[in-house]
C-alpha cells in the first residue's frame, strides 16, 4: 500500500507543476463484440498436484462463441501533451454446460463436479483503470507519441457451481468461488495521427509482467502479466464529435501460491492457481471532445 501512495503522490505533484494552458476534457464510450482466443484454469495445492483439472473455459465451459462488449472512458488533455484518463470496462461471462458422462470428474480447489453434472460456470472480470501519458512529441500538431503508466484495480470472481438436474445421473451439488481484489501497476503508450481531412489512426497499449511482489499487487511474489493494445480508425464529423472502429487484444496470466490469509468465505482455500486468458474484441463507438 505504502507503494501505491508514493505513486500516487508523485503523479498528484506533477500534475500540480504543470502550468495548464489547456484543458480539453474528452468522453468517448464503444460497443461490439468479444471472442475468448483461449483460458483456462487450475485451482489447487500447489503446482505439483496431479488432482488438478486444467479446466479450459472455451472447450469445456462454454466460451467459444461471441459475447456482448463495452467500455467507457472519461479524461482530458492538459497543456497540450499531458492526456490523463480513467477506465471502466464491464466483463462477466455466464455459461452453462454439462459435463459429459464419459469425461473425467473436473477438480477445482476443494470441489469435484462429477460426469453428467450440469453447470453454472461464472468468470468476472471488470476492471477500472487509470492512465496517465505524456506526449514526446509536443511539437508535431497532428502526431501524438505518449509515453506513461497506468494503474488498474484487479477484481476477479471465479466460479463453478453445480445445478439440478432430475435427469443427472449424480446428486452431487457443490460449489466454488475465487475472489480477488487488487492493484496492478503498467506501462502505457498511446499514440495519435490526425489527417487534415478528418481520419484519425490511433493505438493505445496498457502491458506488464512482473514475478516480484512490488509489481505484481500483492504482498508477495506472483509471476502476472496483462496486456491490452489496441488499434483505432476514427473520422472527425465535427469538431467535437468523433466516430471510430477499434480492434482490441486483451490478455492476461497469472501463476503462483497465495500467500494471503485466508479470513473470508469466498477466498479460496487452495493456495496454489493459474488463470490465462487472450481475448479479441472489435467494436464501434464515438468520443466527444470539447
Amino acid at each position: 500500500m505504502k507503494r501505491i501512495l508514493t505513486l500516487t503522490a508523485i503523479f498528484l505533484f506533477v500534475l500540480a507543476s504543470v502550468s495548464a494552458v489547456s484543458f480539453e476534457p474528452f468522453v468517448e464510450t464503444e460497443q461490439g463484440t468479444i471472442a475468448v482466443l483461449y483460458h483456462t484454469y487450475r485451482n489447487g495445492s500447489g503446482p505439483d498436484d496431479s488432482t488438478m483439472t486444467t479446466f479450459d473455459y472455451v472447450n469445456m465451459g462454454g466460451q467459444d462463441r461471441l459475447f456482448p462488449f463495452e467500455r467507457y472512458a472519461v479524461g482530458a488533455t492538459i497543456a497540450g501533451r499531458h492526456r490523463a484518463w480513467f477506465t471502466y470496462q464491464p466483463f462477466e461471462l455466464v455459461t452453462n454446460v454439462k459435463i459429459p458422462t464419459t469425461a473425467s470428474p473436473i477438480n477445482i480447489g476443494d470441489s469435484v463436479f462429477e460426469p453428467g453434472t450440469p453447470m453454472e460456470i461464472t468468470y468476472s472480470f471488470p476492471f477500472y483503470r487509470f492512465s496517465y501519458t505524456y506526449d514526446v512529441l509536443g511539437k508535431h500538431d497532428n502526431a501524438i507519441l505518449g509515453l506513461g503508466m497506468v494503474l488498474q484495480i484487479r477484481n476477479v470472481s471465479i466460479q463453478f457451481k453445480a445445478l439440478d438436474d432430475n435427469d443427472s445421473t449424480t446428486t452431487a451439488q457443490d460449489l466454488f468461488v475465487s475472489n480477488n481484489v487488487g492493484l496492478v501497476p503498467a506501462l502505457a503508450i498511446y499514440s495519435e495521427y490526425r489527417f487534415p481531412f478528418g481520419l484519425n489512426l490511433s493505438a493505445d497499449i496498457a502491458g506488464s509482467y512482473a514475478s516480484s511482489s512490488f509489481f505484481n499487487g500483492a504482498d508477495f511474489d506472483f509471476e502476472g502479466s496483462i496486456l491490452d493494445a489496441s488499434l483505432r480508425m476514427g473520422y472527425q464529423v465535427t469538431d467535437n464529435w468523433e466516430l471510430f472502429g477499434n480492434a482490441r487484444f486483451f490478455g492476461g496470466t497469472s501463476d503462483g501460491t497465495s500467500q494471503y490469509d485466508v479470513d473470508t468465505w469466498t477466498e479460496s482455500t487452495s493456495r496454489y492457481s493459474q488463470n490465462n486468458i487472450a481475448t479479441l474484441s472489435a467494436t464501434v463507438g464515438v468520443k466527444w471532445t470539447n
